[in-house]
């Protein structure tokens, strides 16, 4: 059975929206696209490559979905870590609307999100991956299926844009697992899912 991992990029104010390129995702206006791409090092490049080598399936979100099917498929190199494993992998898309995928390997789940999901971990060997994909990572938060997040955080402040933990977001408890700070500054940490918070207090008795 496999782990459903997400790997997901983020700002110090929590937005996640379009962080490759200007045109990715333009919702709201958003105009700030494109801003993990500064601090693309090595040490950046060689974590990637180390998340690519533990999958076995992949799992995104419609539009992630769309902005990986638009650019993965013309990176032919059998080298790229990142490409082989998209290009050859499954892919599944939970879509009310994706009716006809082009790119090899993509199914598209259509019955419940939840009961869907949980058949895929049983199945796949390696990881389940998630990338990108927030408001699908949100969705599975809530559905206690995400085993472990590798939250990049990039030192830029945006002050606009689409934030991964919104108002609501089912309160979760994480394990600290393993970390790294990159030569460009992206703080790289890993994280096991635990449960719920747990609460204290700094009062003093009275």
């Amino acid at each position: 059975m496999g782990n459903l991992v997400s790997t997901i990029f983020v700002t110090l104010d929590g937005v996640y929206q379009a962080p490759g390129g200007p045109r990715e995702d333009r919702r709201d206006g958003f105009e700030q696209g494109g801003w993990s791409v500064p601090y693309g090092d090595e040490d950046f490049g060689r974590f990637i490559t180390e998340v690519f080598g533990n999958v076995g399936a992949f799992l995104l979100g419609r539009r992630t979905y769309d902005i990986f099917a638009a650019h993965w498929p013309r990176v032919t190199d059998p080298a790229d870590p990142v490409a082989s494993k998209l290009n050859a992998l499954p892919k599944y898309v939970p879509s009310a609307t994706l009716t006809a995928p082009t790119w090899a390997g993509t199914t598209v789940l259509g019955g419940d999100l939840g009961k869907e999901v949980a058949a895929l971990k049983e199945r796949t060997d390696g990881e389940l991956q998630l990338h990108g994909s927030g408001a699908l990572v949100r969705s599975l938060l809530d559905l206690d299926l995400v085993d472990t997040v590798h939250l990049l955080t990039f030192p830029v402040v945006l002050g606009a844009g689409h934030r991964l933990f919104t108002e609501g977001t089912l309160p979760t408890a994480f394990r600290h697992t393993g970390g790294r700070v990159t030569a460009a500054g992206v703080s790289i940490q890993s994280y096991d899912l635990a449960g719920r918070p747990e609460y204290g207090s700094y009062e003093l008795p009275t």
